[in-house]
């Protein structure tokens, strides 16, 4: 790392420290309460002094709750960059998931996760860390994001179409105030030609065989789904747990969830895949190499065979479902009449909501049978729909907005494979996709194994270094 280099590492751990130590925790459903008004605002006016050259040029709305969409008028440039092809939207959110006030140790966090350690770089500025809650989700990529429009911005830079900086505030409980900003856009007439907000990042061990990093560009989003399965008893018998009956309802409702797991829905190769396994082609071993540039002739077979390696790779080609919350009986001595599970489920691009529902309703039926021999006497499945999302469509990958993000992602990080592939999780950049057709989801900070594990999750941390990179990501991007 050179000597600038190391110098703006520090300065930007610190800057993002002193935004992890506002604790801005998606707000809970309904109107803002004054404690999570005070801290966004904390936030807000914290923004406003780091970034004051994007403040005095940006027209600023509070949108939703607490979000903020910032637009940057553009005006010919002497250097045409992304905004050249027409208006671009730059996301990220501003909160995050709870994390421990107090025993944070006892969870396992290595330190306060919103006291905005930093660590390392006494000797080796590479290993220069800061620690906690939202410094990788999404406070990280908020601060590059800032960083880049402000020193471009400070050299005399001005886009040539509007740029909109669009930072959620409930990302985490749906995105109201990102739905809230997009019907703002929407209003105004405003189609963006181009969009980036979280998703893939620049990852090590991500795919087998791929020694080099992997920079992960979402293209789509996988839908969402929440399912309420419900198996339905007789209440006039008896309800004590003394006098069990033959066919009970919990009974029934786990062979339901159990069948689920074992008749999952069907696996497919989509467009999105094939050109995933066409980039990383090239730099794997020879034999699943050969294999991956075949994938297109292949669909069917890699259909079959993916799914039997588990986890992410089982996940980018089916639909899938996974019980979350149960509920029965109220008391411990009392039989259930009626037990039920809360089912996640995240659609596949291939699929849509009500193909996917419909394969839950006749795995679940055929599960618990009908009511017991001539329909009658046993318990009965029902499933429901509590809130949708469809899957959002591809963007493009065959025009200059993927070479301009590619190019990006390359100046950045010169080591990374840049591939696309379909988001397995949700971010508000969805509900963008009902005026935008070219969004890229992709976080620019180098993230390992572990750091990926702990967005959501433990000891979440970022390394300085990653996020000079961020930063020189986005002014490549803006600069064209």
């Amino acid at each position: 790392m050179s000597a600038d280099d190391a110098a703006r590492a520090r300065h930007l751990a610190q800057r993002l420290a002193r935004m992890v130590r506002i604790p801005t925790i998606t707000p809970d459903g309904g109107p803002l309460g004054p404690q999570d008004a005070r801290v966004f605002a904390e936030l807000r006016a914290l923004l406003a002094e780091l970034y004051p050259r994007t403040w005095a040029a940006a027209e600023v709305d509070v949108v939703g709750r607490a979000g903020l969409l910032l637009r940057v008028p553009g005006g010919a440039s002497a250097a045409r960059g992304a905004t050249a092809l027409g208006p671009v939207v730059l996301m990220a959110h501003q909160d995050v998931v709870p994390a421990p006030r107090e025993g944070w140790a006892d969870a396992g966090w290595s330190h306060d996760p919103f006291v905005g350690a930093i660590t390392g770089g006494t000797g080796d500025t590479d290993d220069l860390t800061v620690h906690g809650r939202g410094t990788l989700d999404d406070k990280g990529a908020l601060l590059v994001t800032l960083e880049a429009v402000e020193d471009l911005l400070a050299a005399g830079w001005r886009p040539d179409a509007d740029l909109w900086i669009l930072l959620g505030a409930d990302e985490e409980r749906d995105g109201p105030s990102a739905a809230a900003a997009v019907d703002l856009l929407r209003s105004r007439g405003v189609r963006p030609a181009l969009v980036i907000d979280e998703g893939g990042a620049v990852v090590t061990g991500a795919f087998p065989g791929l020694r080099r990093p992997m920079a992960a560009v979402g293209v789509a989003e996988k839908g969402v789904v929440t399912l309420e399965v419900v198996v339905d008893g007789d209440p006039r018998r008896a309800a004590h747990a003394s006098t069990p009956p033959r066919r009970g309802v919990v009974a029934a409702l786990g062979r339901a969830l159990e069948a689920l797991e074992r008749r999952p829905h069907p696996a497919v190769v989509d467009d999105v895949t094939v050109a995933m396994f066409d980039a990383v082609a090239p730099h794997v071993p020879a034999p699943l190499g050969a294999l991956l540039r075949r994938a297109g002739t292949l669909r069917t077979a890699l259909a079959r065979v993916l799914p039997l390696l588990g986890g992410e790779i089982a996940a980018m080609v089916r639909t899938t479902t996974t019980p979350t919350v149960l509920r029965g009986s109220a008391a411990p001595n009392v039989i259930a009449a009626r037990a039920s599970a809360v089912v996640n489920m995240r659609v596949a691009t291939s699929s849509s909501v009500a193909e996917a529902t419909a394969h839950v309703e006749r795995v679940v039926r055929r599960a618990v049978g009908r009511g017991g021999p001539g329909g009658h006497g046993g318990p009965t499945a029902s499933v429901r729909v509590l809130e949708a999302s469809e899957p959002t469509p591809a963007s493009p990958l065959d025009d200059e907005r993927w070479a301009l993000v590619s190019d990006a992602v390359t100046h950045a990080y010169p080591d990374a494979v840049v591939a696309p592939y379909t988001m397995l999780a949700v971010s508000d950049a969805r509900h963008v996709a009902r005026i935008a057709d070219a969004i890229y989801r992709f976080s620019p900070l180098r993230m390992t194994a572990a750091q990926r594990a702990s967005i959501h999750g433990v000891d979440e941390q970022v390394a300085a270094s990653s996020l000079v990179a961020g930063v020189r990501f986005y002014t490549r991007l803006l600069q064209g």
